[in-house]
């Protein structure tokens, strides 16, 4: 095996790949599925409701406001600027704070506070805005609630959100798809068009093809899987960590496609082979979609070991030691997936037997 030759071999798949169907599906389907989904269950968009603040006397609201995790707060430093943020919608809702604001409502008397609504603000938004103002308000002026609510949950009360349900299903179409068949479908259309023996002229070596296709669908399933997780607001501050689990994953898939894709004949038979094990892939992500189901069953599909730690990173803010285990078993996937593919590129070392 050699760099430059993989390097060469790299880059010829690369100017080659955009021509490529499977190529622009990978790119494609992800971001077409992410936006569809998340338009569908009104996650894109959506956001958290804008409060722009001037604050004249450094009240307990503006504080208050800061500590809410819920809202996006914007401060400005003058009403003209606020009045001017809110009439082009930068936020939902605007407050001018007076400065004194808060010992007028501890010692009981009147005072006013001026509060801007942009026109095109979500409804569902200016009543959170507006039920936080006055739950603040209440609590600088000492007041307590005059009714006590109690709440009963009925039905499922640990159901997830359909965005986290669903957010597996489109991990797995970015990583699996673009890094195990853009490797698989690109050998198979090479052995169709004779293109490999053409090369068996010059000294590259089985490896050296199978690692080139296989670095462009580990590069590109990566950076789609982080695209879509960033559409989808999933991306915290362990991004790194992200990254690197999605790209363990991607090599185990390029692994695999490139297995099927140095086994099967023609590309016929390379899409009858997808659909043959379709279920076993993605059945971790549609078993998610269900809670009800037991999700212990998951563990015995390999696609949950690439799948599942990226979920406990995004989702519960998993650190490398939370997650330790699932990556163990990644590993030992990608080492007896890679040793495999080491026995077919022996058995053909030169191109002119693949």
């Amino acid at each position: 095996m050699s760099l430059y030759r993989v390097g060469v071999l790299l880059y010829r798949e690369m100017v080659q790949g955009p021509k490529n169907i499977i190529f622009i599906f990978a790119v494609v389907v992800p971001l077409v599925l992410s936006l569809v989904l998340a338009l569908l269950f009104g996650t894109l968009f959506s956001g958290k409701p804008r409060l722009g603040i001037v604050d004249e006397g450094s009240s307990q609201l503006s504080q208050a406001a800061a500590a809410m995790t819920s809202i996006r707060l914007t401060s400005f430093a003058t009403q003209v600027a606020l009045e001017e943020a809110t009439r082009r919608g930068a936020v939902d809702m605007g407050v001018v704070i007076p400065a004194a604001f808060d010992a007028q409502l501890a010692a009981g008397q009147p005072t006013t506070m001026v509060a801007y609504v942009w026109g095109e603000s979500l409804l569902r938004d200016r009543a959170l805005l507006g039920t936080a103002l006055v739950a603040w308000t209440r609590q600088i002026a000492g007041q307590e609630l005059p009714v006590t609510l109690t709440t009963t949950m009925l039905g499922d009360t640990v159901a997830l959100p359909w965005q986290d349900r669903i957010l597996p299903l489109l991990i797995l179409m970015s990583v699996v798809f673009g890094a195990m068949m853009l490797p698989a479908s690109s050998l198979v259309s090479e052995k169709q068009h004779r293109t490999l023996t053409a090369l068996a002229i010059t000294p590259a070596t089985t490896a050296d093809v199978y690692l080139a296709k296989g670095l462009l669908g580990v590069g590109l399933s990566t950076v789609m899987a982080l695209v879509v997780l960033a559409l989808n607001g999933a991306l915290n501050e362990r991004t790194g960590l992200v990254a690197g689990v999605l790209l363990l994953g991607a090599i185990f898939s390029a692994e695999l496609g490139i297995v099927m894709g140095a086994l099967v004949k023609d590309i016929n038979s390379l899409f009858a082979t997808i659909k043959a094990i379709g279920l076993l892939l993605y059945a971790p992500a549609l078993i998610a979609l269900f809670p009800d189901i037991p999700q212990w069953i998951a563990r015995i599909f390999p696609t949950y070991y690439l799948v599942q730690p990226v979920i406990e990173i995004v989702q519960h803010n998993a650190r490398l030691a939370d997650i330790a285990g699932l990556l163990g078993v990644l590993l030992a996937l990608i080492a007896v997936t890679g040793a495999i593919l080491a026995l077919l590129a022996r058995r053909n070392y030169r191109l002119g037997t693949v």
